[in-house]
Formats: C-alpha cells, structure tokens, sequence
C-alpha cells in the first residue's frame, strides 16, 4: 500500500509545486472538508472553497513567478486505507522565502478503483519561517 500511496503523493506535491488547478481539482474528494485557522480565526469549508483558494494561491504564483517549497514533515498511516501527510509549505519570491507558511495536516483516503483522493485538512496558516523550519517531532 505505501508504494501506492507514495507515487500518489509525489503526483499530488507535483501538481502543487507546478500549479496545476486541473490536475489538483482530480486529486481532491467531492467531499473534501477542512479548517484553517490563522491569526486565530477559524474558517471551515469545502470542496469548492478549496478549488477557489487553489486558483487564488496559484495564480499569484505564477503572476509572481515563485516557487513552492513543499517539505513532507510526517507520514502517518491511520487506517488501513487513510494515511496524513503534514506538509509545511512556503512561497519563494525572487529567490527569498516569505516571512511565514503554513502547515498542512492532511487525510488521504483510498477511495473505490484503487485512487487515492485528498479527503480532509487542519491547515494552521501564518506561521513564522523560523518555526516552520524548526519543526521537530518527539
């Protein structure tokens, strides 16, 4: 199963590193639900709120020319068919990181055929370049 599951995940961080909207829009359950929480606000949506954050995000990439730094911080299988990844995420501007990131928690599950479909998030955004880099897990 993680081999499955690892080519999966290197297509869905790929299409993230490229700002793919179409190959991220196949990746993601129709019933994808999430949370994120910045500067202390809570904000739950869905599936097409995460379709529209994707497209915001992405455009001002590629109208910004930046690049995605993606880093796979943990791999945890929770079931036989779900495994989180979480996933700090940063945006590189003219060769320089931004001042902050964000840290993803996400759910996979193994979906009917055999796919994997991004199915939930806990997204903490805003958090400082210093802390994200410093992430250690005990």
């Amino acid at each position: 199963m993680y081999n499955l599951f690892r080519k999966f995940l290197n297509i869905y961080l790929d299409a993230w590193r490229s700002s793919s909207l179409d190959r991220m829009r196949e990746l993601i359950s129709k019933d994808y639900k999430a949370r994120e929480i910045k500067d202390g606000d809570i904000i739950d949506f869905g599936f097409e709120e995460s379709i529209i954050g994707w497209a915001q995000g992405f455009l001002f990439a590629k109208e910004n020319n930046a690049e995605w730094e993606l880093n796979e911080v943990s791999i945890i299988p929770l079931r036989t068919d779900e495994i989180m990844v979480i996933i700090s995420a940063t945006i590189t501007l003219n060769g320089k990181s931004t001042n902050s990131g964000h840290l993803f928690f996400q759910t996979f599950r193994k979906e009917s055929l055999g796919k994997w479909k991004l199915i939930r998030s806990h997204i903490e955004a805003g958090i400082s370049l210093h802390n994200l880099r410093n992430i250690q897990f005990t």
